[in-house]
């Protein structure tokens, strides 16, 4: 299955698993990559650019095919040292870098002249124009569906994969709202060279996260997600559950929230602790509305066999009959 993104990413199927915090570590991203999609690790996962390292040379260890490394910027009041993270994913020989919040121009050019390549994530087309100009090599696009934040222009994905495919010049990869076969072909058939996952390989047998979470997953339905942060213009997508009830709750009341009120709530240590207890309601669970099309826990191989096997169905056999 050739495209522009596997040739770009040296990969089988144009299958990338997206970076997930606490999730896109060794076990799941080999997995991917040896089922021959593109796994991608977490930096920001480890708690030191040093540890990364470490969890880059634990991955080689389990595959020898390319794997990619997520790098998001945010802005804050204490930032994490982001040069040191891209400098060890540089000297690794790491080859692909997802970058994602801030559009990072300087990081960009110094990745891409150490020959990495850079696929940015961002959720609307002008920025995805904006980080063409500053030389990425390929765009991953956040349809509203997705799990984590999917920006304040609420565009689905039908639309918005379509209309990068149409401005852009670089590869389109259709991130959000896919979990099979189906979406796949829906997705190349608007335009776009690839899919990136996250929500969907959380439900598969290498992700680290406790069991009860995968079957949380299996038990929603697609109207079983949460935005919250909506009134801050920071909307994120997250499970319906005890925490994420309580946090949009507090920001309804009556004279509306400030951070500091749902701070206790949304904490990552608390939602990584979530992941590992099990405790579906003891943190937030960051999830797409793909929740409604997942059924079973499969190992990465067997679904991205499964799902390039729909796609092709798809397409060679027609999704829709015309009398």
């Amino acid at each position: 299955m050739k495209t522009r993104v596997t040739e770009l990413l040296g990969i089988r199927y144009p299958i990338i698993q997206g970076g997930m915090q606490w999730i896109g570590r060794a076990e799941l991203v080999a997995a991917v990559s040896n089922a021959g999609g593109l796994g991608v690790l977490t930096a920001l996962t480890q708690p030191t650019p040093e540890a990364l390292a470490d969890e880059i040379e634990r991955c080689r260890r389990m595959t020898d095919r390319p794997f990619g490394v997520n790098l998001t910027v945010l802005p804050t009041t204490t930032p994490p040292p982001y040069d040191k993270y891209l400098d060890v994913v540089i000297d690794c020989g790491v080859k692909v870098l997802e970058t994602a919040g801030s559009n990072p121009k300087e990081f960009i050019q110094k990745a891409r002249a150490a020959g990495v390549k850079v696929v940015h994530k961002c959720t609307s087309v002008r920025h995805a124009l904006s980080a063409e100009r500053n030389g990425v090599d390929a765009i991953s696009i956040d349809g509203f569906e997705c799990a984590g934040h999917p920006g304040e222009d609420d565009v689905g994905g039908l639309v918005l994969f379509a209309a990068a495919a149409r401005q852009l010049s670089v590869p389109v990869i259709a991130s959000g709202g896919i979990a099979d076969g189906r979406g796949m072909a829906a997705a190349l058939a608007l335009g776009a060279e690839g899919v990136n996952m996250g929500t969907r390989f959380c439900a598969t047998r290498k992700a680290p996260i406790h069991p009860n979470i995968k079957q949380a997953l299996l038990d929603a339905g697609e109207r079983d997600t949460n935005l919250i942060f909506r009134t801050m213009r920071n909307t994120g997508r997250v499970l319906k559950n005890a925490i994420s009830d309580e946090v949009v709750a507090t920001e309804r009341r009556p004279g509306g929230c400030e951070f500091k009120d749902i701070h206790h709530l949304v904490a990552g240590a608390r939602g990584r602790a979530t992941l590992e207890s099990g405790d579906v309601d003891g943190g937030l669970v960051w999830a797409s509305q793909v929740v409604g099309l997942i059924d079973d826990v499969p190992s990465c191989a067997e679904l991205i066999e499964r799902m390039v096997a729909e796609c092709r169905e798809v397409f060679r056999d027609g999704a829709l009959a015309f009398s």
